[in-house]
């Protein structure tokens, strides 16, 4: 009886510590259309919500997708991936952010095959606020985040301190954008905060802006490299960079720039800059506008206005054609 006893007192008080175990965030977790976000996220009792498993997930983990779902909006504090290759992870943000960043210093975020749609009155796709942090952000399509003001951008880059690093490709970007000042890709650090961008092979169509660096929001030195994409259809401009201040400089190459309603590209303020070679900048009301410089290797060929001539890239004294 005495033996029966302690069996039962050891058993008994072993449970509710693998009970705890069990609750601990974990290093992968699942979401599944069909998961409840009460489940333990694993791959066989799934959670239905990336907001639901993200408190499950250990920081530096990730959370995959089981089938097609709506996981839903998702705010991201730690380091964490998002990965869902073979099933779309889906976003529906009507009229709030559909991911926003903000975790601390050194944190790395990769948000991979998701679908973000925001019904036309979602604030952002994704927002990176607070400090910067690298984010990368691949096989991804968001559209229709078109609200007005500060908000209505595919992605907002706004960190207010340090310097993000923001790294984008192989994506889409349809339809954003609801005021002149938002944008497909929005890069607006402010408080002196820098941003380092890197876009390849993505397509930005019919937004505001295809991509827009603005230098309006006080950040500090900020730098944009696009390459292999495309920025079409949009109701202002494909590439377009304003600084005042600081520097805010791009680089545009192998890209197709057409059938923007403003400039194909354009730089203006005292800050702002752009190089281009190997693009295609064609059928724009104008092609190129402000502070560009060129590798010479460039088509501006049948725009509204082919726009002033271009200065060659120079350095080191060597012209580069």
């Amino acid at each position: 009886m005495r033996r029966t006893t302690l069996l039962a007192s050891i058993f008994g008080f072993a449970i509710p510590l693998l009970a705890a175990a069990s609750a601990q965030a974990q290093t992968r977790t699942w979401v599944s259309g069909v998961g409840d976000d009460l489940n333990p996220c694993s791959r066989t009792a799934p959670c239905k919500t990336f907001a639901g498993a993200i408190s499950k997930t250990a920081a530096g983990g990730e959370i995959n997708c089981l089938d097609p779902n709506g996981a839903g909006a998702v705010t991201i504090t730690k380091s964490i991936s998002i990965v869902c290759d073979y099933s779309e992870g889906g976003v529906l943000a009507s009229g709030i952010n559909g991911i926003v960043v903000n975790a601390p210093a050194g944190s790395i975020v990769t948000l991979k095959g998701l679908d973000i749609e925001c019904f036309a009155s979602g604030l952002n796709g994704i927002e990176m606020i607070g400090v910067g942090v690298a984010l990368h952000v691949h096989k991804t399509q968001i559209r229709n985040c078109r609200a007005s003001g500060g908000n209505g951008n595919g992605l907002l880059v706004a960190n207010s301190s340090a310097v993000a690093k923001v790294l984008v490709a192989d994506s889409y970007f349809t339809d954003n954008g609801g005021t002149s000042q938002n944008s497909g890709i929005l890069v607006r650090p402010t408080a002196g905060a820098q941003a380092n961008v890197v876009i390849e092979n993505v397509k930005l169509e019919n937004n505001t802006n295809g991509i827009f660096m603005d230098g309006a929001g006080g950040g500090g030195a900020t730098n944009l490299n696009v390459k292999d994409s495309v920025m079409s259809g949009s109701s202002s401009n494909g590439v377009s960079v304003f600084g005042t201040g600081a520097v805010f400089r791009a680089t545009v190459a192998n890209s197709l720039v057409s059938a923007n309603a403003g400039a194909g590209v354009g730089a203006s303020g005292a800050g702002a800059s752009i190089k281009i070679g190997g693009n295609t900048i064609t059928h724009n009301v104008t092609g190129v506008t402000g502070s560009v410089q060129s590798f010479k290797n460039n088509q501006i060929v049948d725009n509204g206005a082919d726009g002033t001539p271009v200065t060659a890239v120079n350095s080191g004294g060597l012209i580069l054609n």
